[in-house]
């Protein structure tokens, strides 16, 4: 229920979400998939939490892990972060206060900064607020449109790949048509103006880079 819950929360906050139930699954998961972080119980069947992160280290992979556990002692807070992880929420928490935790991490992972505020020229986006401004316009996307111009700004100038966006947008579990990217781009286009995203055909999408 608790995993149900956290999947449907974090999915209304533009999140994409790949969830599995044990150890093994989380070490498999990781293995096979890129991801740009981990949300990690400590309690998992089969194959602790613990030894996840601690393998997970010890292979090299820095991926951002946050621990979300019943675990409120301060021994396992400390063993926690002393194994690998990034951060640490105890049970029951406020699915704004995780999203808020998972944007934080999020911006370290994939630009290198920590504020919450992209802008790239005349274009701002607010990751607190889910405000879009464009031109000293406000606007509201939809959760995966902004989902996706959330990916272009990380990273400007960068060309992402049709594929590379549906893994932004969608989880496991959830189909995914053919033509699902171009449309969101367009709406896009349509909202904030066909400057905003450039089409490199054949390849893919980008937010131009401003002088």
């Amino acid at each position: 229920m608790v995993g149900e819950s956290i999947r449907a929360g974090l999915k209304k906050h533009g999140f994409a979400l790949d969830w599995v139930t044990t150890g093994t699954a989380a070490e498999a998961a990781l293995a096979a998939h890129s991801h740009d972080l981990v949300l990690l119980d400590l309690g998992l069947p089969g194959k602790s939490g613990i030894e996840v992160l601690r393998r997970l280290r010890g292979a090299g992979d820095n991926i951002p892990v946050l621990i979300i556990t019943a675990r409120d002692a301060v021994t396992d807070r400390i063993l926690g972060l002393d194994s690998g992880a990034d951060d640490y929420l105890v049970k029951p928490f406020d699915l704004g206060e995780l999203a808020a935790r998972v944007r934080a991490l999020a911006r370290r992972r994939n630009s290198g900064n920590a504020a919450p505020v992209l802008k790239i020229g005349d274009l701002t986006l607010d990751l607190s607020t889910r405000e879009v401004r464009y031109k000293g316009t406000v606007h509201s996307l939809p959760s995966r449109e902004l989902a996706l111009l959330h990916a272009l700004m990380e990273r400007p100038g960068q060309i992402l790949s049709t594929r590379q966006l549906e893994e932004r947008l969608y989880g496991w579990e959830e189909s995914v048509e053919s033509n699902t990217v171009e449309v969101r781009v367009h709406h896009i286009r349509r909202r904030l103006g066909a400057d905003v995203i450039a089409n490199v055909r054949g390849v893919g999408y980008m937010v131009p880079k401003q002088k």
